[in-house]
């Protein structure tokens, strides 16, 4: 009798995403409540918004204590900066390995582009991360995380360190085609808000766009034509 084969089951990488120890007081990847705390804080931030979400409806949710809960966090706004960092540098893990081996600095930013404007894809990598649900909390949320009286402070204290990465690390390759150029991170951190609004628009307010949520590379479309004008020689 022929010896059956076993079917390979293959299993997503194990991953981690490292945040600024700054932004929480026990990381949350260190137990299974602090993994809880992440997974259903983002659903909760996406469904309610940041102003209704507590820790104590956090507790509540996942059968916890609200002191617990502190032990990780010492406010909601940490939390909020501690998901928003999280997304930034999984987003710029995304671009350094889809770019690492291209040697066309040309072909490295179209790619970058498209990773920084593409509707974005649940990652089994993680599975206690919501990716759709925390890009919607980073389109929806970012403004109350640096639209804030005492931002300069958060600055200084390297807060903002992820996104800045992310920005300058695509900035360089605009350098790299154009080293003339004089506002390659201008043009990026515009690209990347850009992409945010535009979809927004595109499911809102149809009337301030040309892109259509239907077509889902128009976003990437405009803003490839946008860089690749502007940094033309």
């Amino acid at each position: 009798m022929p010896e059956l084969k076993q079917k390979k089951i293959f299993k997503p990488v194990k991953i981690n995403i490292d945040v600024d120890a700054k932004l929480y007081l026990k990381d949350p990847n260190s137990s299974d409540l602090g993994l809880q705390i992440i997974r259903y804080g983002i659903q909760m931030i996406d469904k309610i918004g940041f102003e209704s979400f507590t820790f104590k409806k956090l507790a509540a949710k996942i059968g916890a204590t609200e002191p617990s809960i502190y032990r990780y966090f010492e406010s909601k706004h940490k939390m909020l900066l501690y998901l928003l960092a999280w997304y930034w540098n999984w987003m710029d893990y995304k671009v350094i390995m889809a770019t690492s081996n291209i040697e066309s600095a040309t072909e490295r930013l179209h790619i970058a582009i498209r990773l920084l404007s593409a509707p974005i894809e649940k990652d089994p990598s993680f599975e206690h991360i919501d990716e759709v649900a925390l890009y919607r909390i980073v389109v929806s949320e970012s403004s109350k995380v640096y639209l804030i009286k005492d931002v300069d402070t958060v600055n200084e204290q390297g807060l903002f360190i992820s996104y800045k990465r992310l920005c300058n690390r695509v900035a360089f390759i605009v350098n790299e085609i154009n080293p003339d150029y004089r506002f390659p991170r201008a043009l990026i951190s515009t690209v990347i808000e850009s992409s945010h609004d535009q979809k927004f628009f595109a499911e809102h307010l149809p009337s301030l766009t040309d892109v259509t949520h239907k077509r889902l590379n128009d976003t990437t479309q405009f803003l490839t034509e946008l860089v690749f004008k502007a940094i033309s020689k």
